[in-house]
């Protein structure tokens, strides 16, 4: 099998806020319904409101209450952001499912949020301060019970846009190529791919060459059904098949790591002809994620 080319270059991340958040309940699924409503519309700072997804999965003998939980990150670009995405998403979307409770992962930051105290309004005056896990938690009785979440969370700096472009002769084996990415890169600890299924369909550029109002277009230069359309192709001449995937991760190296397993796991999908990156030149952020180590 020929390998692809990997392109000298790199993705060009950014600065941004994170929260990381433990979602438990009396299921599996419960869990996995809370922490999947609760990083919706959040693929990217586009056009939507944050970027979020689900971390990981956390079996019952490593949470506090000994219950499953998934782990999920929220991502803004300024603390009073996440303050705000963390009120309501887990208003909206945990405290409404069945059995949740809401741990925080990020215990020693200098940035933290009361959000506990913030959602105990909600038991109108018969809220409960009170100690437990080792924690101190606020009750909120609620018609399935008692809902627990932590009183403070934190808020710390992380790293947003870590990219791969994958290149196949194939949109099928540039789709298998791209699930494979993202299952490496769910092995890394604090990273998470916010596209629906970790796959950007729709890479896009900044601004627009036609629209002034639009603030991000399609990214021609990548779409193989216009390479004999346009002078500026970036494609090789026999890719068919395209797909971009972003993550996020709560430190810089944990996007390196998450870059290095994705290529990887790539590199092992026939029919892949070039992996790529994509990068303003510097002008967007200060991390230059190498795809050649």
């Amino acid at each position: 099998m020929k390998l692809p080319i990997i392109e000298d270059t790199y993705a060009e991340a950014f600065n941004t806020k994170a929260a990381h958040l433990l979602i438990t309940a009396a299921t599996k699924n419960l869990a996995f319904t809370a922490a999947t409503e609760a990083t919706g519309f959040a693929t990217s700072f586009i056009g939507c409101p944050a970027e979020a997804g689900i971390d990981k999965y956390i079996s019952p003998d490593k949470t506090p209450d000994n219950r499953p939980g998934y782990s999920i990150i929220i991502c803004q670009n300024k603390i009073k952001q996440v303050e705000q995405q963390l009120l309501e998403r887990i208003g909206q979307c945990v405290l409404t499912t069945a059995t949740t409770s809401v741990f925080n992962l990020l215990p020693d930051c200098d940035n933290n949020t009361n959000l506990g105290f913030k959602l105990a309004f909600f038991a109108d005056g018969y809220q409960e301060k009170v100690e437990k896990y080792g924690k101190t938690l606020y009750k909120i009785p609620i018609m399935s019970g008692d809902f627990l979440i932590e009183e403070d969370f934190g808020i710390t700096n992380a790293v947003a846009g870590g990219n791969l472009f994958i290149m196949a002769k194939t949109q099928q084996s540039a789709l298998v190529a791209a699930e494979a990415a993202v299952n490496a890169i769910k092995e890394i600890s604090g990273v998470i791919c916010p596209f629906p299924g970790g796959i950007v369909a729709s890479g896009s550029k900044v601004g627009s060459k036609k629209y002034k109002f639009m603030n991000a277009t399609t990214n021609e230069g990548y779409c193989p059904t216009l390479k004999d359309r346009i002078s500026d192709s970036k494609l090789p001449e026999d890719a068919e098949g395209v797909y971009e995937i972003v993550f996020d991760g709560l430190t810089e190296e944990s996007i390196f790591k998450a870059t290095q397993v994705a290529i990887k796991a790539i590199k092992t999908i026939p029919g892949v002809i070039k992996i790529s990156a994509g990068n303003y030149g510097g002008n967007l952020g200060k991390y230059k994620i190498n795809l050649i180590e």
